[in-house]
């Protein structure tokens, strides 16, 4: 499937800085079921950009501004190529072993009433790849997600709590749930094609590990795993680690709004 992409962000910096040096992480990356045809990142104003990768492996981009104007907008377009792995990521950069995705964060502290719901929807599943989709099913049925929302900055035992949630939300719950079963699990953030113009908006999902087939995708918001409509672009122990700019919630700041 082809995947026009077009991702804005107005950021307004601080008053009173006379630089400003951003990590973007807005560059999806080839793997055996994602091929990126074109990318591009634009500054409406004098900028240094420079790439890399960060600590997960993600492509990133530093951003240096000089002399700030009133509001630095950073747009990111192009067009990638994907077909359907039932979630399973092969091809894809790995740096870090996967234990490491066992550990918890601020937004991903564990939490009992996580664990109790985790272990409950998993009862009778057979093995780790079961238990996953159950997990996965589970939290779709019991939340109304609202993709428009802009995330609050909840961890994921605060929204668990909430009868509405966002995907970021979601997607920390999962990750919650999954660890507290002893499944490494981590945090995704891309873009997904909802409508039938192929055009991809900021999304976020989730990642477990299965022993013998590796990492493989779980999308709370649909009950089920990543397909051809989502675009992966970074992976992190939470959403702070793949924000599209650093600091910044996914997706905040598009088409026009603010990224304080």
């Amino acid at each position: 499937m082809r995947i026009a992409i077009e991702h804005q962000i107005v950021h307004r910096p601080k008053a009173g800085r006379a630089t400003m040096v951003h990590m973007l992480r807005l560059t999806p990356e080839n793997f055996d079921d994602q091929t990126v045809a074109h990318w591009r990142i634009d500054v409406d104003c004098d900028a240094r950009l420079r790439r890399g990768h960060d600590g997960f492996g993600n492509a990133v981009t530093m951003l240096y501004v000089e002399g700030l104007p009133e509001q630095v907008t950073i747009t990111a377009t192009g067009e990638v190529l994907t077909s359907d792995a039932h979630g399973l990521i092969h091809g894809a950069t790995e740096t870090l072993p996967p234990p490491l995705f066992l550990r918890a964060t601020q937004a991903t502290t564990g939490d009992p009433h996580i664990a109790a719901f985790a272990a409950q929807a998993v009862e009778g599943s057979d093995g780790s790849l079961s238990a996953l989709h159950a997990l996965n099913a589970a939290l779709h049925r019991r939340f109304t997600v609202d993709r428009e929302a802009r995330p609050e900055g909840l961890d994921a035992a605060q929204a668990f709590a909430q009868p509405v949630v966002t995907p970021c939300d979601l997607a920390h719950i999962f990750c919650v749930g999954a660890r507290s079963l002893a499944i490494p699990a981590r945090y995704v953030s891309g873009f997904a094609a909802w409508g039938d113009d192929m055009r991809g908006q900021p999304h976020c999902w989730a990642e477990a590990h299965v022993e013998g087939l590796g990492w493989i995708g779980f999308d709370p918001c649909t009950g089920l795993s990543p397909t051809d409509r989502h675009v992966r672009v970074a992976v992190a122990l939470d959403a702070t680690g793949a924000a599209a700019v650093a600091g910044e919630p996914w997706g905040s700041g598009t088409s026009g709004g603010d990224a304080q």
